[in-house]
């Protein structure tokens, strides 16, 4: 690999960031891990290349005697620094447990206290509560778990909530999706601090994507309309079976024996879609597949899966995925 940078983008040669992750009882597992592995294999990486390893690493929580993870595995921690201790990097992890670090007025404060401190902030999943509840989001763009986007904003409503993006940043201020978008978070941050080269070997490494594609509505879509198998599954099963054919709302209530008011209004209620973007995420469900498993042509493939022609299908897949249909075909094709 070669050999990163001896200057930092703030110029400080030779400096070594110090990265705070906060933890407390009930923390997702993966949210602490995920960012911390990143920032240990960019400091093993550039010491095999004859650097000075960039960043200090600590796991922190409220009393220094370590946090059992929503998993119940527990994790060595040490005691909150004070506020004006140095830092680089505050990063929040989310999980089940963040209802009560968010009750607790002092893990609060020292949020608030030690974001002010450190040069940029993060969280990753529901750390973003956290981050809200100490003002550090106020009137700024943010990302959490697509499950929690709508209590977010609607508990914040000076945060400006993004649903789709994998993380989000504002500023110096970043947020994740959930659990494991901390790991592209993290490679991000370590991209900005030691450049593409590193961060791409990082991501060699640990084998996954430098920037994975498309964002967490893709993975929401499919979750939310299984959700709502009981009372939509036998319409679902009919869709799939007429993707090619006309599937507007009036032919979809009819087929539901509802209204097309009534029908509308249930089918949000249970999905948190409208038909007409249930329809296009399944359609962009089966094109995935056939893109992936198949060699037809993108044209026969917007054709069979109901789009109509290519361009309707692209415009698709860049709402659904944020990618083409090529790209998707070159990324996940056989």
């Amino acid at each position: 690999m070669p050999k990163p940078p001896r200057s930092t983008p703030t110029g400080r040669t030779g400096a070594v960031r110090v990265v705070e992750l906060l933890a407390y009882p009930g923390v997702q597992l993966l949210d602490v891990t995920g960012p911390l592995q990143v920032f240990a294999s960019a400091n093993d990486l550039v010491a095999e290349a004859g650097g000075t390893a960039p960043y200090q690493l600590r796991v922190v929580a409220k009393g220094g005697q370590g946090a059992t993870t929503s998993s119940g595995l527990g994790i060595a921690t040490a005691p909150l620094p004070r506020s004006s201790a140095a830092l680089d990097t505050l990063i929040v992890a989310g999980g089940p447990g963040v209802e009560a670090a968010l009750s607790d007025p002092e893990i609060v404060d020292w949020v608030r206290r030690r974001a002010a401190r450190a040069r940029r902030v993060a969280s990753v999943c529901t750390g973003a509560f956290l981050l809200a509840e100490s003002h550090v989001l106020d009137g700024r763009r943010a990302a959490t778990h697509w499950s929690v986007c709508k209590d977010l904003a609607r508990r914040f409503p000076a945060v400006h909530v993004e649903t789709d993006p994998i993380f989000v940043r504002d500023g110096t201020v970043w947020t994740s999706a959930g659990v494991t978008s901390g790991i592209d978070l993290a490679l991000a941050l370590v991209e900005e601090d030691l450049g593409r080269t590193v961060a791409l070997a990082v991501a060699r490494y640990l084998v996954v994507f430098l920037k994975r594609p498309g964002g967490q509505a893709q993975f929401s879509a499919a979750l939310s309309l299984q959700s709502a198998e009981d009372q939509f599954g036998a319409l679902h099963d009919w869709i799939n079976a007429h993707l090619a054919g006309d599937i507007s709302l009036p032919v979809l209530a009819r087929q539901a024996g509802m209204s097309e008011r009534s029908f509308s209004r249930h089918y949000l209620e249970a999905t948190g879609l409208t038909p007409g973007r249930a329809v296009e995420r399944l359609r962009v469900e089966q094109a995935r597949r056939l893109l992936s498993e198949s060699r037809l042509p993108v044209k026969r493939i917007s054709q069979r899966c109901g789009f109509g022609s290519e361009e309707t299908m692209r415009r698709s897949f860049l709402r659904v995925l944020a990618a083409t249909p090529q790209d998707y075909r070159v990324r996940f094709g056989r």
